[in-house]
């Protein structure tokens, strides 16, 4: 199914089912309160926080939330990312289960810290 491009996560959240709506909302907000400093935008068609370059992404699917804290992000959680299915950078968060949102503030705090030992990315 092509999805329209969306041009916000506000955008791209509305498109979503109501119930998936929902799940996003909350994983938005959860990312807002651990990385307030970032700024939103849509990257490769999906929601993605930025931060002195990308920081986290995440996705709707029919089944599940994708949530990309690139490579590094999903290394570091590795042991508790162990009941969910994840790859080198995604992990994906069932939608039949609740979020595991204190991870993802704990993932997200640690890019965060990840990316402020980088320089500022140019405009």
């Amino acid at each position: 199914m092509e999805r329209p491009k969306s041009r916000t996560i506000d955008e791209y959240i509305k498109a979503q089912p109501p119930k998936t709506q929902k799940v996003l909302k909350e994983l938005r907000a959860v990312i807002k309160a651990a990385a307030p400093q970032a700024g939103e935008t849509i990257n490769y068609a999906i929601p993605t926080f930025t931060l002195n370059g990308n920081l986290v992404h995440f996705a709707a699917f029919d089944r599940h939330i994708g949530f990309y804290p690139t490579p590094s992000g999903v290394a570091a959680f590795k042991k508790e990312l162990a009941a969910y299915e994840s790859a080198k950078g995604s992990v994906k968060f069932p939608l039949d289960k609740p979020l595991p949102l204190k991870l993802v503030t704990r993932i997200v705090k640690f890019r965060v810290a990840e990316q402020m030992k980088k320089s500022p990315k140019k405009k």
